[in-house]
């Protein structure tokens, strides 16, 4: 009889997978597909714990892959504890960042949703489709994340139900087999979602969230795998759909990232975070502990620190900072910077990362904020990228990211549609300004072919494109020799 590779976690009654950083599955204590997999119950128990993972990915692995290694950050105040090796750019295999064993771990709980659960009865079919698009969608959002980190990676489209060291040991598979997947799986969701009804506080796939996913897809593999104007067309089609869900940009950016307003309008698909149910995220890596907060800084920086927590491990850095004028209304939600002052003299002191900065509970600061993945005002930067991959003018789209951030000084900022590579500059200079510490700004410019020119820790290193994807952990391939290192590394 097969074998489900499950641990239980009795405290939150969910499942988690057992296994190591080389998809060598072995089982740490099981329960009999006799058992499990039965009822709805079942059905609805393995779809929770497969989000329950993606929020231990979220919790900091997402940015890491997302954004660590651009320009954005810089030493912080404690120093960097070894973040600088993703901003320096100098991971190797020893120190490669976060493996993929968590993401596979997400990608097992799909494939066992996927096999599984079109055996059960439901008491209402629709409902048996929306657990299965989800799974479909959740498989395909890993699955890109992983083939924008690694490139190629072990193709795995069925659960390990068992130790079978020819399905475990896998080689990687070429990337455009996993994007291959990817599209597919994205299909098939859209196929089985009845609507573009969201599902709960927007922290589950739905098909608005599967068709920002499917936009972004289609632009990576118009500018990475040749797509071209075909590609373009889909995301764009795919793009403009979400328009017809309960979608809008709320009024005031600040509003979007209000942790007493999670699950607004503008929020397309976040992971969430609750007190109690889940640790501090990676937020709490970019603030200020309260004795580092100085003294003789001026009243309004500390209005807007506040109570401090966490600690000062990277900042924002002087060349993503020197992008902002100072009539932009995102700065002040986004960061500030602290001087101090002696008499009239200002002294740089440290910067602090301000969008995702948790809440106060009895004095103690919790990072407990949802981390986005997709959000309207996103959807509408692609729209534009979109569009100018295509010919078109992308200045809909671009003023009204910009109508909204500039306020009152909207008409010092209008859009005006140019040649396509100063559109293309507009708007990854939009992507930055409107998305930072969103875990998107690395894969924003490696997408663009930017990484090499604005990255300062990659100037002059443009004869090594193997460096635009993360090294493989020397761990993981010493535990499975089909594995190959990438280029350059």
């Amino acid at each position: 009889m097969k074998k489900l590779l499950y641990t239980i976690l009795l405290m939150t009654g969910v499942v988690a997978v057992s296994c190591t950083s080389s998809l060598d599955l072995k089982p740490v204590s099981e329960i009999s597909v006799n058992s499990f997999w039965k009822t709805e119950e079942d059905a609805k128990g393995g779809l929770n714990g497969m989000y329950v993972r993606l929020r231990s990915q979220a919790q900091a692995n997402l940015f890491l892959w997302g954004e660590s290694r651009s320009e954005v950050f810089d030493f912080g105040i404690e120093g960097a504890a070894n973040m600088q090796r993703y901003f320096q750019n100098t991971l190797d295999p020893v120190f490669s960042g976060p493996t993929w064993v968590g993401l596979y771990t997400i990608v097992h709980d799909a494939n066992l949703i996927l096999k599984y659960v079109p055996q059960i009865t439901f008491t209402a079919e629709a409902e048996k489709k929306k657990i299965l698009a989800q799974a479909h969608a959740m498989r395909a959002f890993v699955y890109f994340v992983m083939a924008r980190t690694w490139g190629g990676v072990p193709l795995v489209t069925e659960p390990t139900e068992g130790y079978d060291p020819t399905a475990t040991r896998k080689a990687r598979s070429t990337v455009e087999e996993i994007f291959k997947l990817i599209k597919e799986d994205i299909e098939k969701a859209l196929e089985l979602f009845p609507d573009n009804a969201f599902i709960g506080a927007r922290s589950f796939w739905a098909k608005p969230a599967v068709n920002a996913l499917k936009g972004d897809v289609y632009l990576w593999t118009a500018k990475k795998l040749n797509g071209g104007e075909g590609d373009y067309n889909i995301a764009l089609a795919a793009l403009e759909d979400i328009k017809t869900a309960d979608v809008q940009l709320l009024p005031n950016f600040a509003d979007v990232f209000a942790n007493n307003n999670k699950g607004n309008k503008e929020i397309l698909m976040s992971v969430r975070f609750q007190d109690i149910e889940a640790a501090n995220n990676n937020y709490s890596t970019m603030y200020i502990r309260d004795d580092q907060i100085p003294a003789t800084t001026d009243a309004a920086t500390k209005a807007l620190i506040q109570t401090g927590g966490g600690s000062n491990n990277w900042a924002p850095s002087a060349v993503f900072r020197a992008q902002f004028t100072a009539d932009d209304l995102r700065k002040n939600t986004s960061f500030v910077e602290i001087y101090t002052y002696n008499g009239n003299v200002a002294t740089y002191y440290g910067t602090v990362t301000l969008k995702f900065k948790g809440f106060v509970q009895a004095g103690i600061r919790k990072f407990l904020d949802d981390v986005i993945l997709y959000r309207y005002a996103d959807v509408l930067l692609m729209k534009a990228e979109a569009k100018s991959g295509l010919g078109q003018d992308p200045s809909t789209e671009m003023n009204d990211i910009r109508r909204r951030a500039y306020g009152a000084a909207y008409n010092n900022h209008v859009f005006v549609n140019g040649t396509k590579a100063e559109n293309d500059e507009a708007i990854l200079k939009e992507r930055l300004f409107e998305l930072v510490f969103e875990g998107k700004r690395w894969w924003d410019l490696v997408r663009f072919n930017k990484a090499f020119e604005k990255v300062p820790s990659l100037s002059g290193r443009s004869n090594k494109p193997g460096l635009m994807l993360f090294p493989i952990s020397e761990s993981t391939i010493s535990l499975n020799s089909a594995i190959i290192q990438n280029q350059d590394y």
